[in-house]
C-alpha cells in the first residue's frame, strides 16, 4: 500500500512562518496537473494565507476548493483535494482537510466554494504509526475482496464517520454512501460526498488502470446511495 496512506496523519498544529516561494511554486505546478475524477465539472484551487469560519485550524496556508455545482461536484472534489492532501505530505508538509472554513470576505470567485485545506511546516509530529489509526473494520465498511479495500479504509472522513461501504467482486469495488437520517446527518451530507471522492482516489492510487464510472444496473443497497463503481486491478 501507498506508503503516505498508511502513515498520513491530519495536522493541526502549524510552524506560522511561511513555506519557501520556490515550494509554493512546487505546489502550484501540483494543482495545474491534478486529475479530476469527473473531467467535464469546472474547478479551482486557490492559495491563500486566510480563511474564516468555526473550528478553523491557524496555518500559514490555505487551499481553496471551488466547484461549479452539480451532480457528482462533491466527490470529484473529495478526489482532487486528496491528491493534493497526500503531495503536501508526501512532500514533508502538514495538512488538514477544513469542512467549515471558507474564504476570506475579501476573495472573490466565478466558482462557489466547497471546502478549505490547511497546511504548512508542522508543529507536531508529521505521520502516525498504522496502529494509531482510528477506524472501523473492514467487516463493517465492506463485502468482498480486494486489497485496495485497505487504501478506502484509512481513508480521512468528517469526523470520522466513515459514512461509506464498498462491494468488491469481479475485480470492480462497488462504491456507495451512507443516506442521511437526520437533520444533523443532512448538515454533513455534502461532507460525505467530498468523503466519498477521498476514499476512491485512495482506491485509484492502488489501482492499475483505474476508471470510475456508474454502472446502469448496479445493486441497490439498504440504506445507501451508489455513488459509482473502481475498476481497475490492485497494483
Amino acid at each position: 500500500m501507498n506508503e503516505i496512506i498508511s502513515k498520513r496523519k491530519s495536522i493541526r498544529k502549524y510552524d506560522q512562518a511561511p513555506l519557501d516561494s520556490a515550494v509554493i511554486e512546487k505546489l502550484q505546478a501540483q494543482i495545474d496537473a491534478l486529475k479530476p475524477l469527473y473531467p467535464d465539472i469546472r474547478f479551482s484551487v486557490d492559495i491563500t494565507n486566510k480563511t474564516r469560519g468555526p473550528f478553523n485550524v491557524k496555518a500559514p496556508h490555505y487551499l481553496l476548493f471551488r466547484s461549479e455545482e452539480k451532480d457528482c461536484a462533491y466527490e470529484n472534489i473529495g478526489f482532487i483535494g486528496q491528491q493534493m492532501d497526500l503531495f503536501l505530505q508526501s512532500s514533508g508538509i502538514g495538512s488538514c482537510w477544513l469542512g467549515a472554513a471558507k474564504p476570506d470576505l475579501k476573495e472573490t470567485a466565478a466558482l462557489p466554494h466547497m471546502i478549505s485545506m490547511a497546511f504548512g511546516n508542522p508543529a507536531e509530529s508529521l505521520y502516525r504509526e498504522l496502529s494509531e489509526f482510528k477506524r472501523k473494520p473492514l467487516s463493517e465498511i465492506s463485502k468482498g475482496s480486494d486489497t485496495r479495500l485497505e487504501a478506502a479504509r484509512l481513508a480521512p472522513s468528517a469526523v470520522n464517520q466513515q459514512n461509506w461501504y464498498f462491494i468488491a467482486e469481479a475485480g470492480k469495488i462497488h462504491c456507495y454512501r451512507k443516506k442521511s437520517k437526520s437533520l444533523l446527518n443532512a448538515l454533513y451530507e455534502k461532507m460525505h460526498s467530498i468523503d466519498m471522492g477521498i476514499a476512491i482516489y485512495h482506491i485509484a492510487l492502488e489501482s492499475e488502470n483505474f476508471s470510475f464510472e456508474r454502472e446502469t444496473e448496479a445493486s441497490e443497497l439498504n440504506g445507501f446511495i451508489y455513488v459509482g463503481t473502481a475498476g481497475g486491478t490492485a497494483k
